[in-house]
């Protein structure tokens, strides 16, 4: 664009005429991180910070400035959102931040995204700020956007902690057909189904470990990406907007009354890979005889492959020992490439 859509031809602010632009779904990803200390860190994983229930506090306030976006920046569109999502990861001592907003409407959602991270952020120093005052809010960002004229647009350069890459080009994907490397030039994404995790109450043992895996494999990664266990199918969802080449979830395939991450993946898939399920089960059974109560699925959506894994490091470990052989050819099978014979 050559000019600036809000302003006019004087010069004077004015609110962009959507009214002759067709509704359509709109996706908007943003994210930043809250750079603090490895004390803090510490304490919010715990939950014992000084105001408590940190975490949850900042994902409602991030989830309402959504929803106020129009207020807050005057030339914004007041939109009917159907869905915002505010999740949180961990390094030693930054606080990632990811927010996804959807509407259906004739203008996007990228400053509702924006906003999200904002105050999610502004809310999380406002908790830690007793304990690290100097505690400062970065890079708040949009990663990718969907819907409208202009289609899939996702950020050109790779960023951000947690392996967060989002480049995504189809001349990407061609190359990588004969790359050395399973993951090189590709993009993924980690789904982690966690209560527990999601509300703060627990620690992410298995998602960080999948996003250095995959990194480790040059893979862009995306996440991990934290949703309850009643929330997964958006999870699973939201990680298929950017069109990823693989997406991992662990968690939520067992047998109890909340575990639904095989039903929800299994409403995503096209075509089912049930030998590498099969083969994930066994390798674990092999070692845990529970490891058989998984029913965890795989397949394709699109071109995006889609595993499950177990919530348990052990499973995680289990299941990333099985795909490390397969993933090349796989991948290479599903862009359009890769030998039969």
């Amino acid at each position: 664009m050559s000019e600036l859509s809000h302003v006019d031809r004087e010069g004077r602010a004015r609110m962009v005429d959507v009214s002759a632009k067709a509704d359509t779904a709109r996706i908007a990803v943003a994210a930043g991180e809250l750079h603090t200390t490895a004390e803090v860190i510490r304490l919010v994983r715990a939950d014992d910070m000084p105001k408590a229930d940190v975490l949850s506090t900042a994902r409602i306030a991030g989830i309402n400035g959504a929803k106020k976006t129009s207020e807050l920046i005057p030339l914004c569109h007041q939109l009917a959102l159907s869905s915002v999502t505010v999740n949180f990861g961990f390094t030693d001592t930054t606080i990632t931040i990811e927010a996804s907003a959807k509407t259906k409407g004739p203008t996007g959602v990228e400053m509702e995204a924006l906003t999200a991270v904002a105050v999610a952020g502004l809310t999380l120093h406002d908790m830690v700020k007793a304990v690290d005052p100097a505690a400062t809010l970065n890079g708040v960002r949009l990663i990718t956007k969907e819907g409208g004229k202009h289609g899939h647009w996702v950020r050109p350069e790779a960023e951000g902690h947690h392996g967060e890459h989002h480049r995504h080009e189809k001349h990407e994907k061609a190359a990588a057909a004969t790359a050395p490397l399973a993951g090189v030039g590709r993009t993924a994404a980690v789904v982690v189904a966690s209560t527990g995790v999601a509300a703060g109450s627990r620690q992410d043992t298995t998602g960080p470990v999948l996003t250095e895996w995959l990194g480790a494999q040059g893979f862009s990664v995306r996440g991990p990406l934290v949703f309850a266990d009643a929330d997964i199918a958006f999870g699973l969802a939201d990680a298929l907007s950017t069109e990823p080449d693989l997406v991992i979830s662990t968690g939520g395939t067992g047998a109890s009354p909340t575990d639904g991450t095989p039903e929800a993946t299994l409403a995503l898939l096209d075509r089912e890979l049930p030998g590498v399920a099969d083969a994930i089960r066994q390798a674990g059974t092999a070692k845990f005889p529970l490891a058989a109560l998984s029913r965890g699925v795989a397949g394709l959506a699109g071109r995006t492959v889609i595993v499950n894994l177990p919530g348990s490091p052990g499973g995680v470990k289990d299941g990333m020992a099985v795909l490390t052989p397969l993933l090349e050819h796989l991948l290479a099978q599903v862009a359009g490439g890769g030998s039969h014979e």
